[in-house]
C-alpha cells in the first residue's frame, strides 16, 4: 500500500493527488487532495499523539486558529491545510490579543493530561500543581542540561551555570500565576500567517507560564514582535520585569537545540543563563 493508499485508509476518503514536500526531525511531509477537492498536511513517520492532542487543547480556548486534525494513528497526522501569507502590524496586533486570550483558557496545572514531545525529543507533561518555579526547574531545564551534557553539547562549565539558575530560580521567575494555555514551542516558524489571521502549528503544548510563548517568539524573532506584545498587554498585562525574564524562559528551548544540534548552541545556552542570573542580582 503507497502513502496515498494509507492516506485513504485513515480518512475513508479518495485521494487524488500526493506530493511529498520535504522532512524533519526524521518526520515526511506531504501535501494530498482529497475527492472534492479539500487539501490537507500530512506528516508520516512519528508518533504524533502530544501534537493532535495539544491541537484539539488549543483550539478548545476559541482564540488563536490552529489547523483540524482530520485524522490520525500510530505514525500518520493529517491537518487541515493553511495556504501562506503574509504578516503585516495589523495581523499582529490580532494575533497578539487572541494568543493572550488563548492563554487565559488557563489547564488544569502544570503539564498535561498526554506524554508530550517537542522536535524528537520527550517532554515530560506529568501534571503538577507547581509552583511554576519548581515545575519548570525540574520538568523543563534538568532533563535536557543533562542529555546535552551527555551528548556533548555543553561542558561542565555550562551545566554549572544552568545549575545555578535552578538553584535560584525561585527569586528569578517573578510572581506566581496560575498555569496558562500555552504552545510551549512558539517560536515565529510554528506561526503561520494567513486569511487574515495568524495560525499556530507543531504544539508543544501544556499548561506552564504565558511569558514562556512570548519569549519563544522573540528567541528567534517573530515579525512584528513589539506590536504583538503591545497588543497582549492590552488584553492581558504582563507582570512588573517580564522582559529581564526572557532569558530564563528561553532556556529550556535553547537547551532543546543543543541536544538537537549539538555544541553549536553552547554560547547561546550560557549567555541566557548568565543573563537569567543577572536579571535579580
Amino acid at each position: 500500500m503507497n502513502s496515498a493508499e494509507r492516506l485513504s485508509a485513515l480518512l475513508q476518503v479518495p485521494v487524488t493527488s500526493y506530493r511529498g514536500a520535504g522532512a524533519q526531525h526524521g518526520v515526511s511531509h506531504a501535501t494530498a487532495t482529497l475527492a472534492g477537492g479539500r487539501k490537507v498536511f500530512v506528516k508520516s513517520g512519528g508518533d504524533f499523539a502530544a501534537e493532535a492532542a495539544g491541537l484539539r487543547w488549543l483550539a478548545q480556548a476559541r482564540a488563536v486558529p490552529v489547523p483540524e486534525v482530520l485524522g490520525a494513528d500510530s505514525e500518520t497526522l493529517v491537518i487541515e491545510w493553511v495556504p501562506p501569507g503574509r504578516s503585516d502590524e495589523k495581523l499582529a496586533s490580532r494575533f497578539g490579543a487572541e494568543l493572550a486570550r488563548m492563554h487565559a483558557a488557563g489547564a488544569a496545572g502544570y503539564g498535561a493530561p498526554w506524554p508530550g514531545a517537542i522536535a524528537s525529543l520527550p517532554l515530560d507533561n506529568t501534571v503538577d500543581d507547581g509552583p511554576w518555579h519548581r515545575w519548570y526547574g525540574e520538568r523543563r531545564l534538568l532533563p535536557y542540561l543533562h542529555i546535552a551534557f551527555d551528548r556533548g553539547a555543553l561542558s561542565a562549565d555550562e551545566v554549572r551555570l544552568v545549575e545555578d539558575v535552578i538553584a535560584r530560580i525561585g527569586e528569578l521567575g517573578g510572581p506566581p500565576e496560575p498555569p496558562a494555555r500555552i504552545h510551549g514551542d512558539c517560536w515565529s516558524g510554528n506561526v503561520l500567517w494567513s486569511g487574515g489571521r495568524a495560525w499556530l502549528i507543531d504544539p508543544a503544548a501544556h499548561g506552564g507560564h504565558r511569558e514562556t510563548d512570548l519569549a519563544m517568539l522573540a528567541l528567534f524573532g517573530a515579525p512584528h514582535l513589539e506590536r504583538i506584545l503591545a497588543a497582549y498587554a492590552d488584553v492581558a498585562p504582563l507582570a512588573e520585569g517580564w522582559r529581564q525574564r526572557v532569558p530564563l524562559h528561553q532556556l529550556h528551548p535553547l537547551l532543546v537545540h543543543a541536544c538537537l544540534f549539538g555544541a553549536s548552541y553552547r554560547p547561546e545556552v550560557a549567555a541566557a543563563a548568565r543573563a537569567a542570573l543577572s536579571a535579580r542580582s
